[in-house]
């Protein structure tokens, strides 16, 4: 570590040291507020339609909102930050990749998806195909990708707590990821959608306000002059105009260019498959308010991801790139020792502040993300796979809950494990592997169903399996979990695929599988099934009757 570097660090450290009461204070009051919420919420949550889309209440503005407030994730505060400060315009095409999977997902499954289910993606898939084998299937496919991207929140978490309260062992890093799992666990199984969607929205908003304070504390130190910033930036890096230029993490070689486009598919692509965001679309009593809640969502997103281009390269001009990786090997702590920085430095109370309330910002971010990432798994395992598959329909509302609950254990559990591993990966790359999964094995699924009306069930089964174990596959022999330099496992190497992301391979795969699988199949496809659904989708008649029943 350079000397720069670790005084930098070390004054960090005193200045966290020196103000941890306050910085516990404020991780206490954002926990003890959002877990009010939650019991708050709780109380009116008396029904499976309360407990999986918050009774299908919410209007356009609060879903547009919490839809924000779930997809601004740890991985767009922290890790694009972070990429973006280590690499310059090859971390920067994360926010805009992250930005335009937005319109995809407005243009092509919003609101035909609203109109279309119930409670989750298996509801549109089992209206024209055999319920039992597409529930199961769409039900793992949701856990699944649902783990991927839990594993990017809780590596997050554990970066962020441990910067701030000194914690340096393994043993520490490991009891705060379990920490969060804990708390996810309560917020979801005490208050469901209703209990998750206003904890999302409250962090939405504080999440907005802290990154355009920071924003403008950086703006401020540039004289608001943006071409001053990215020089500043350039020759901070010590890459020179190579810093504001494309390939200096994916143009090196011609495997990290595939690695470029196949990153660039999976996350704008990925959007419109991803389970937490899709239950979204329920929460809304009509198709307007669906889009509506889209609109807004966008305009909240966008503004965000212009604010990370500028937390990026303020990194990049204020601190070294020492002192970026020194903290963490992955630039995930760029953006809280950033404003460290703007907040008067390491030696300042009001650094010291900054610092510990845009964390704690991060923190709740992260609580909300895992706690909307959680419902949607427990509730597609307890409404597809076990209310329909193995009660074959005759379960419960009371027992579909309980499973629902149970269900939630589980999963922490499983992303505790996960997520501890994951601790010295960028969150914003996890992230895309979560995208590239559900682009893979989602996606085509739900494109074919609502818009084919040649699709069968044989070929729902191979676009969702097909695209989830090569995906899966690909990701567990490629070098983010061995061979890499940040590999999940150190000192092995069992990686035969070049590629970080999948999705180059993967996604094409599932669709192709999805479109042979249908030729083949022996089963007639139920016209008369498809017409329903086609006007269903596109006018929304009956949608409020099924939410209500």
């Amino acid at each position: 570590m350079s000397t720069p570097a670790a005084s930098l660090l070390l004054a960090a450290d005193n200045a966290t040291t020196e103000h941890r009461p306050l910085i516990i204070a404020l991780f206490g009051a954002f926990v003890i507020a959002t877990l009010a919420i939650t019991v708050w919420a709780g109380r009116q949550t008396r029904s499976a339609a309360d407990f999986y889309a918050g009774g299908g209440q919410f209007t356009g503005f609060q879903n547009g909102l919490a839809i924000s407030g779930d997809y601004m994730s740890a991985a767009s505060f922290l890790g694009i930050s972070g990429a973006i400060a280590l690499y310059g315009y090859d971390g920067f095409l994360y926010s805009i990749g992250f930005l335009v999977a937005w319109l995809v997902a407005l243009l092509l499954v919003a609101e035909p998806l609203r109109n279309s289910g119930r409670f989750t993606m298996g509801d549109v898939l089992a209206y024209r195909m055999r319920q039992r084998p597409v529930r199961t299937a769409a039900g793992t496919s949701t856990i699944v990708v649902s783990i991927f991207y839990l594993l990017a929140q809780m590596a997050g978490a554990g970066v962020l707590v441990s910067l701030l309260l000194g914690i340096t062992s393994d043993g520490g890093k490991v009891a705060i990821v379990a920490l969060v799992g804990v708390l996810m666990i309560v917020y979801v199984t005490i208050g469901g959608m209703k209990g998750t969607t206003w904890v999302q929205m409250v962090k939405a908003v504080l999440l907005i306000a802290g990154t355009l304070l920071i924003t403008f504390l950086i703006l401020l130190k540039f004289d608001f002059n943006l071409s001053d910033l990215l020089g500043a930036a350039a020759t901070n890096s010590g890459k020179g105009d190579a810093f504001l230029e494309p390939g200096l993490k994916y143009g090196v070689t011609e495997i990290s260019k595939l690695d470029f486009l196949s990153l660039g598919i999976a996350l704008v692509l990925g959007t419109a498959g991803l389970p937490h965001i899709l239950i979204r679309f329920y929460t809304v009593p009509t198709a307007k308010a669906a889009r509506k809640s889209v609109n807004w969502a966008i305009g909240i997103i966008g503004a965000f991801y212009l604010m990370t281009i500028v937390l990026g390269f303020g990194a990049a001009a204020l601190l070294s790139p020492e002192t970026i990786t020194s903290s963490n090997k992955a630039g995930n702590t760029a953006a809280p020792l950033t404003a460290l920085e703007v907040g008067g430095g390491a030696d300042s109370t009001a650094g010291a502040i900054l610092l510990a309330v845009i964390s704690a910002v991060a923190f709740a971010t992260i609580l909300a993300v895992v706690a909307g990432l959680t419902l949607a798994s427990s509730s597609s395992f307890a409404h597809d796979i076990y209310a329909n598959v193995i009660k074959r329909g005759q379960a419960t509302e009371k027992q579909e809950m309980r499973a629902a609950r149970w269900s939630t254990v589980f999963i922490g559990v499983v992303s505790i494990g996960l997520g501890a591993l994951a601790r010295d990966l960028n969150v914003a790359g996890l992230v895309a592997l979560a995208f590239a999964v559900a682009a893979s094995a989602n996606l085509p699924t739900i494109l074919y169903s609502l818009f084919w009306k040649r699709f069968t069930t044989q070929g729902a089964l191979w676009s969702i399996y097909g695209g989830l174990v090569s995906s899966v596959v690909l990701v567990l022999f490629s070098p983010v979990v061995s061979g890499g330099p940040n590999s999940m496992f150190k000192g092995v190497d069992f990686h035969w695929f070049p590629l970080e992301n999948p999705g180059l391979v993967s996604i094409p795969l599932g669709f192709l599988l999805g479109w042979l699988g249908s030729l083949l199949s022996k089963e007639e496809p139920d016209k008369g099934k498809y017409a329903e659904l086609e006007v269903k989708s596109l006018t929304g008649v009956g949608t409020a009757a099924a939410v209500e029943h």
